[in-house]
């Protein structure tokens, strides 16, 4: 338990220290000084005396060695590094996070799809969509719903994960014109979940694959942001079908471990419903049977 917190306490001072290197001195009211600065953003003193706090106390949190900030603290914390509300709800987590005494596990991962949904996603169709774990695995889907992202039928079932193909399918960037803003919103998504539960397995093996393998992941990461614009419509430049555009709705499933649902539509009688049903027409007549699927 004692390694659990201190893992925590340092997930507390890593996402205060990528806030404070990317807040300027400027935005923050302060005057810079003459000179070069040699600590892009904010330096410790200045956050701590901006938040209102001694400079140790505040070294201390950043190094993961105080991990019992009062809620006044991370308040005037949030205040002086001009969180949002979603990075400041995220500081507040990872505060109660590293102060709490006795853990509260996350939900094991797991790959198991209840029937009733399998058949929603049928229910659906054309509509594409598919069922995502926390850590954005392909639990389950209907044809359109991995057919949109091509080229990733191409791997095994157990390897399919949004995050994955973002980063490491070479299709990706053709596949998604928005892919920047994607891959933002993806890492933030993951940073988040990261944040307050460090060790989750499903989350380190994907994060550890994605900072060997690709540098623009490694390079978000770093950042430590945990929001990003959120996506009411997504654009895929497909192979078979060209260009079409669909309204995107994702959602919380209960009684999973953090599984959600995402769903894809368009007007009836507009070009890009006319593509999504081409699109499940063409999917379900090159999907391989169910057999196959798990190889």
């Amino acid at each position: 338990m004692a390694s659990e917190q201190h893992s925590v306490g340092e997930e507390l001072g890593r996402f205060l220290r990528a806030r404070r290197t990317q807040t300027s001195p400027r935005s923050a009211g302060l005057t810079p000084g003459p000179g070069v600065r040699r600590t892009p953003g904010l330096r410790r003193e200045e956050l701590a005396t901006l938040a209102g706090v001694s400079i140790d106390y505040y070294t201390r949190m950043e190094r993961g060695k105080e991990t019992r900030p009062s809620p006044a603290v991370v308040d005037a914390l949030a205040r002086a590094l001009q969180l949002d509300d979603a990075e400041h709800e995220h500081l507040r987590d990872l505060a109660v996070h590293a102060a709490r005494r006795t853990s509260r596990p996350a939900p094991a991962p797991s790959r198991t799809v209840r029937p009733q949904l399998r058949l929603l996603l049928e229910t659906v169709r054309p509509s594409p969509a598919y069922v995502v774990s926390r850590s954005m695995d392909v639990l389950a889907h209907n044809p359109g719903g991995l057919a949109l992202y091509a080229g990733i039928e191409e791997w095994p079932s157990t390897r399919r994960n949004l995050g994955r193909y973002l980063f490491l399918h070479p299709a990706a960037r053709e596949v998604l014109p928005d892919w920047d803003n994607q891959i933002r919103h993806c890492v933030a998504r993951l940073r988040a979940l990261a944040g307050t539960d460090p060790d989750a397995p499903d989350l380190t093996q994907l994060v550890g694959e994605l900072l060997l393998k690709s540098p623009a992941f490694a390079g978000l990461w770093e950042r430590y942001d945990v929001t990003g614009r959120k996506v009411t419509t997504k654009t895929f430049q497909h192979p078979q079908v060209g260009r079409i555009t669909l309204a995107f709705q994702g959602m919380a499933l209960e009684g999973t471990p953090g599984h959600r649902l995402g769903v894809y539509t368009a007007e009836p009688g507009t070009p890009d419903h006319d593509a999504m049903l081409l699109l499940d027409m063409t999917a379900t007549r090159t999907e391989p049977a169910p057999s196959q699927q798990n190889r």
